[in-house]
């Protein structure tokens, strides 16, 4: 007899994380406590409970301008490497006891030098707090392993320097390079150099795109910035018909099963679906894309990747066949050695599922 699909056997199932931002799912009282740390009055409440509210109501407003004001807190706390290194720890620790067994955390570390940190050791914080967290999560028998994503921002100017970092530091933990920021009026080819520098290296890549725009910016992200994922994605539906009839980028992106990094709770939030019964993540799946069902940022949207997971099972009619898929699929499309891929799916994803499914 399977498991019912219930939150807690969810939680139970391991679960594979390809699109988290590490300034997107900070503990409520560690943003208090860096606060405090380092002299920043800008938070809106002293209190833990009050300040999670805060940022979920500010995240729901549907305003995509609104749910991004939110990181201005979360990043002006971040800004010293101690602080970086506390919440990548805390990060895999969480995710560690969500059942998640591997992730992928991005984070621009050009958003944390405004106090004069220098870009690496930033990063190097980074995989340092992921280290740490990882090692105290294998001993308390909740195993991860977690990949950083570096991101560029669409709008600054550094995307060479951080496309030198994803190579420079790819065998200490940095799996590969994303960007982030506004799509519109950005686009992903804007730096052809570092472009360029990844392609040089063989160095993989996943590109914000279809999310705030359409079908050109994945277009873009997939000629421009020869994308191997897409975070977000779902603006492909644009190109889906009632009928289940397809557009030539929707077609394309089927067939070469280019993953979509889908994150349903945030997409709502930021106004992109009015609500998860709306929006196409059921669809899309269903039609035979590569779907993958992630957080995008736990601390704005209130989630974890059971939540998410359970909301989409109880909206969609999703059974452990749709859960074990979606995980699946996404450490297919994990940026991780292949032997380590081997490994998961044999001796971690598959007994997992099957011990749930009876």
């Amino acid at each position: 007899m399977s498991a019912p699909l219930t939150s807690e056997d969810l939680r139970r199932a391991p679960k594979v994380l390809l699109h988290d931002h590490l300034d997107g799912g900070l503990r409520p009282q560690t943003v208090l406590e860096l606060a405090d740390e380092c002299g920043y009055r800008g938070l809106p409440t002293g209190d833990p409970d009050e300040l999670g509210r805060w940022f979920r109501a500010a995240a729901d407003s549907g305003s995509l301008v609104r749910y991004l004001e939110t990181f201005t807190h979360t990043v002006a706390v971040m800004q010293r490497p101690e602080a970086v290194r506390r919440v990548a720890r805390e990060c895999a620790l969480d995710l560690a006891a969500d059942g998640v067994v591997y992730a992928e955390v991005r984070m621009a570390p050009e958003l944390l030098t405004a106090a004069g940190t220098p870009i690496e050791e930033a990063v190097e914080a980074m995989l340092d707090g992921f280290a740490q967290g990882s090692a105290e999560a294998a001993a308390a028998g909740t195993p991860i392993t977690v990949g950083t994503l570096l991101c560029a921002m669409r709008q600054h100017d550094r995307w060479d320097e951080v496309a030198g970092l994803v190579v420079r530091y790819r065998d200490a933990g940095v799996v590969g390079f994303d960007l982030a920021g506004p799509e519109l009026g950005f686009p992903p080819d804007r730096h052809p150099s570092a472009i360029a520098l990844l392609d040089r290296a063989g160095a993989h890549r996943t590109v914000h795109a279809g999310e705030a725009a359409g079908v050109d910016s994945i277009v873009a992200a997939l000629d421009g910035a020869r994308a191997e994922r897409l975070g977000h994605g779902v603006r492909i539906a644009d190109e889906v018909g009632a009928d289940g009839s397809l557009g030539p980028v929707a077609k394309r992106v089927r067939e070469d099963q280019v993953t979509l990094e889908v994150a349903p709770s945030s997409n709502v939030q930021t106004g992109a679906y009015p609500s998860l019964a709306e929006h196409p993540v059921d669809r899309l799946h269903r039609l035979g894309f590569a779907v993958t069902v992630n957080t995008d940022n736990r601390l704005m949207s209130g989630v974890s990747v059971t939540s998410e997971l359970a909301a989409v099972a109880a909206t969609f009619g999703w059974g452990w066949d749709d859960v074990q898929t979606v995980t699946e699929r996404a450490l297919a499309a994990a940026f991780v050695p292949e032997d380590e891929r081997a490994r998961l799916l044999a001796d971690v994803v598959r007994p997992g599922y099957a011990l749930l499914r009876g």
